[in-house]
């Protein structure tokens, strides 16, 4: 099962200051550790919205919008793919990154999402209605579990 892990925080890092030297080699020794073991498919970070661009479709017109988005509290700053037996693997993959963040740059505040991705064999269209009608009956529970 391939799960995607999407990471992000403020651009602004006035309250946490840069990231620190040792949470990248943390998370570099990780990514070799996880490679070897044939879990991680890719990786990588991504830099400031100021060198992006958004593209959005409003009412029948594409609309691009050039970085940076000022108006976001929060950016996706880095991914990764990895390829593990089980939902619950993916969160402990998720968990044990987000502990070199808080050990190494303690005042940095975010968060990582964990998609599982399609695979060839699977019906999208079926996927996607099944998951609109859930989240239509849900409401707006949020499902957050702290750990």
């Amino acid at each position: 099962m391939r799960y995607m892990m999407i990471v992000s925080g403020s651009e602004n890092l006035a309250a946490s200051g840069p990231p620190p030297a040792a949470l990248f080699e943390a998370i570099e020794k990780l990514g070799e550790e996880l490679t070897r073991k044939g879990t991680m498919v890719s990786f990588g970070g991504l830099q400031p919205t100021s060198s992006g661009a958004r593209m959005r479709l409003v009412k029948g017109k594409i609309v691009t919008t050039d970085g940076p988005f000022a108006e976001s509290k929060e950016v996706i700053g880095g991914f990764s793919i990895i390829n593990v037996a089980s939902r619950e693997e993916a969160l402990e993959q998720a968990r044990e990154f987000m502990e070199l963040h808080r050990v190494h740059w303690p005042k940095w505040e975010g968060q990582t999402e964990i998609r599982l991705m399609y695979e060839e064999q699977d019906d999208v269209q079926a996927v996607q209605s099944e998951a609109s009608r859930r989240l239509e009956h849900a409401g707006d529970a949020g499902g957050q579990k702290a750990r």
